[in-house]
């Protein structure tokens, strides 16, 4: 007993001795330049290679449509990344709009678009002018674009970004409740319509202003009719009541972190209102920092499929879109918490120029999503 006691005590302080030295220098851009090089070389690698590549990284058991789902948004956070990165230190902007060029293209194909047209009957691209959604992947695929235009980008996937915003705004103004479900005969989800009003803002920024009406309008009435009572949060869902929505009473912590992350690209105030909130309800500091998937009742060990594990209450994608919040709003010693909390978590895996948390090995969008969070400004 006494040699397992030994052995279990020595573990722990090589983690935690492990963990301080991997998260030293948080905070100081420079100090952090090494690490998030590294980590974006690995993403490169295994993102800009081919669809069936990026296809095969997502995990084989969550079936098809999660499969597509997760990688569009590998391609998507992976893009955004690369564009923080050319924003922080621009001596990389070249390397970023050349992977960040390869990975657009790999959205664009076939089998990333399969997943949405499988739901919808008819390919994306296809129904362009039409009139179904589709606003998951035209949002994320907009967005990606925006994105490679901020750093410099040509003009190469120009008809695209605007024929994607056209259709997102005709079919969003053209609905009498403001929103376009992800999937037919689904619940709105309001982090998937969030990506949409977050690409037509940049959109907006790129092209005179157009379709920001569209945004404001969006964000009024969010903040006047999609709000949680209990909370004070955005909704996590939205159902169709009549002619109107009304906000289902689930909220989660993960959805209400990606909310925050994206509304801080869109409205700073109205995100600062929600982060202050989301730490209220959601924060959780015992015994490591981070956002809780529940704020009315614990889950000490569980599994979602878009919170990811929950384990000791805390949400994984949750406390990861966290991070996001608090280095685009500025918390930055929370943003240190939730990355010290991302360590002892993941592991950070050093080899060969190259870093990642050993959880990647498993879900490639995690290290996407943790590297675009982490580099938000």
């Amino acid at each position: 007993m006494l040699i397992t006691i030994a052995v279990i005590a020595s573990l722990i302080i090589v983690k935690m001795l492990w963990v301080t030295c991997a998260t030293s220098g948080l905070g100081d851009w420079d100090s952090e330049r090494k690490d998030i090089i590294r980590r974006a070389n690995y993403l490169t690698e295994r993102v800009a290679s081919s669809p069936q590549q990026v296809m095969d990284e997502m995990p084989s058991g969550i079936g098809g449509q999660f499969k597509g789902e997760w990688a569009l948004y590998t391609c998507s956070m992976t893009s955004v990344a690369l564009a923080n990165i050319a924003l922080l230190y621009p001596q990389n902007k070249e390397v970023s709009l050349k992977y960040i060029d390869k990975i657009i293209d790999i959205a664009l194909s076939e089998e990333i678009r399969e997943y949405d047209a499988l739901r919808w009957g008819e390919d994306p691209m296809d129904g362009i002018y039409g009139e179904l959604s589709h606003i998951s992947y035209y949002s994320h695929l907009a967005w990606m674009i925006s994105r490679y235009k901020e750093i410099g980008g040509d003009d190469k996937y120009d008809w695209e970004y605007r024929a994607l915003c056209e259709a997102m705004n005709r079919r969003i103004r053209e609905s009498i409740y403001l929103n376009l479900p992800t999937y037919p005969g689904e619940s709105i989800y309001v982090p998937d319509m969030l990506v949409a009003i977050v690409a037509l803002n940049y959109y907006a920024k790129q092209n005179g202003g157009r379709y920001s009406e569209t945004v404001k309008l969006w964000i009024e009435r969010a903040k006047r009719e999609w709000i949680d009572q209990e909370t004070g949060l955005l909704a996590s869902f939205l159902e169709v009541d009549g002619d109107s929505l009304k906000v289902a009473p689930s909220i989660k912590g993960s959805y209400s972190s990606l909310n925050c992350y994206y509304l801080s690209l869109v409205d700073k105030g109205f995100a600062m209102e929600q982060y202050e909130l989301l730490k209220t309800h959601f924060k959780q500091t015992f015994p490591v920092g981070g956002i809780k998937e529940y704020h009315d009742h614990s889950c000490w060990l569980g599994v979602d499929i878009d919170a990811g594990p929950i384990i000791m209450n805390l949400s994984s994608s949750g406390t990861a879109f966290a991070i996001g919040c608090a280095t685009n709003l500025g918390d930055m010693e929370f943003r240190k918490q939730l990355l010290k909390t991302a360590e002892i978590a993941g592991s950070t895996i050093s080899w060969l120029g190259q870093s990642h948390y050993l959880l990647a090995n498993l879900a490639l969008v995690g290290e996407a999503i943790a590297l675009a969070m982490r580099t938000t400004r």
